[in-house]
């Protein structure tokens, strides 16, 4: 490892609600420094989402995060000229950092509606365990459960 560890910076919360998911959530779907235009959506998208199945926001944000968090993954580790898939437990921190980028990027790669729209449909079938963001979840979790045979592997 070359050079020093970079720092974990303290997660900045967002305005409205004062927690820290909604703040990542937002920060993700920021495009350009457009925060004010990322905050809309996402409040948009996580109210009216925290309504069709009354519960509240947060809690709402919550569950539909905590559905998606990976407990393994793989990494790759070269050993003696082959690469294997060694599965590894995955860190709080990065578990939600994952969760995050998967409900945002399954959200951003459909078309057809307004993106809060996605956005809030995609959270809902989250927060039910169902959904593309839960099935990228599912397969990472799989694949890491089918090279367990590798685990000795692990630094």
């Amino acid at each position: 490892m070359r050079g020093k560890r970079a720092k974990k910076r303290a997660i900045v919360k967002d305005k409205k609600y004062n927690d820290e998911v909604i703040g990542r959530l937002i920060n993700k779907v920021m495009l350009d420094g457009k925060k004010s235009l990322a905050q809309e959506l996402v409040y948009t998208a996580i109210e009216s989402g925290a309504q069709k199945v009354n519960t509240p926001v947060i809690e709402f944000v919550h569950t539909a995060v905590d559905n998606v968090r990976p407990a393994l993954e793989v990494k790759s580790r070269r050993v003696g000229g082959a690469n294997y898939q060694v599965p590894v437990p995955v860190t709080p921190r990065r578990q939600e950092t994952l969760a995050v980028r998967w409900l945002v990027d399954v959200s951003r790669s459909k078309s057809g509606k307004s993106f809060d729209k996605l956005l809030e449909e995609e959270m809902v079938s989250a927060f039910k365990g169902e959904g593309d963001a839960v099935k990228k979840k599912n397969d990472v979790e799989r694949m890491a459960e089918a090279n367990k045979a590798f685990a000795h592997f692990r630094w």
